[in-house]
């Protein structure tokens, strides 16, 4: 069994207003909103929203907090993000996709374009950069390398900023933890240059709860002499690892 998850209805009009009209919202606000939300499948069971590890919980950055993209049929991914930043106690900057593909489907076209448009619209009401799509494709590298940008940016403008991003940045068959694309560790290094620190979370519902574990924070690093494709490659294990370690073992997937 799983936890219900609902949405405040005067924010959702909050939010749709916004979305036709224009306007910023403070994302870890619409968060907590929907937390208090969640309920327990049955009597006696765990609270609805479990936190593990909650020293670690990073009260100011610089820092990235990396998560798994947990995934199960009937789940919305944006439940981790809404749930990671309900706890952490200052507003976060979330790197997010720019689309959302719909793998298979018939109505896949309609689909990206429409997510397109509203995905622009939540970056700008709640002030995140937007991301390109996983896997990579070759349209997007203009794209990608310009959303790099903005985040660096937004790095050297905000000392104190805490990021969010899930690594893998789509689902994965049976929810277990998988490699993100090539770039990813470069991404991550690139951060790091930049002073940040690193709080791996392990995402995932059991016992009728959404569970949330926090890992100690680290100084993302890789061996020296090796090539860039090696560097992303190394840091990308080590970002995966450190997820890893805050998952069950039935979602640790490749690691």
């Amino acid at each position: 069994m799983y936890p219900r998850y609902s949405y405040p209805p005067l924010g959702v009009l909050g939010l749709a207003f916004n979305v036709l009209f224009g306007g910023q919202r403070s994302f870890r606000t619409d968060s907590l909103r929907c937390i208090e939300r969640l309920t327990p499948w049955g009597r006696g069971a765990e609270p609805p929203l479990h936190v593990l590890g909650g020293e670690n919980i990073p009260q100011a950055g610089p820092c990235l907090i990396t998560f798994n993209h947990y995934y199960r049929p009937g789940f919305g991914a944006w439940w981790l993000a809404l749930a990671i930043a309900a706890v952490v106690p200052v507003e976060m900057h979330w790197i997010m996709t720019s689309e959302l593909t719909f793998p298979g489907k018939w109505y896949a076209p309609l689909g990206r374009a429409g997510s397109r448009w509203l995905l622009n619209r939540f970056s700008r009401i709640y002030g995140h950069t937007l991301m390109p799509p996983m896997p990579p494709r070759p349209k997007d590298v203009e794209a990608r390398a310009r959303a790099v940008r903005e985040v660096l940016s937004y790095v050297n403008e905000n000392g104190n900023a805490i990021l969010g991003l899930a690594p893998e940045g789509s689902d994965q068959p049976g929810g277990q933890l998988s490699w993100p694309a090539s770039g990813a560790g470069r991404f991550g290094l690139l951060l790091a240059g930049r002073g940040l620190r690193f709080v791996s979370v392990g995402a995932y519902e059991a016992e009728g709860a959404l569970c949330l574990s926090f890992g100690p924070a680290y100084e993302l690093s890789v061996s020296r002499g090796l090539s860039p494709d090696e560097k992303d490659r190394q840091a990308a294990k080590a970002i995966m690892e450190h997820i890893a370690h805050q998952l069950p073992l039935y979602l640790r997937g490749d690691f």
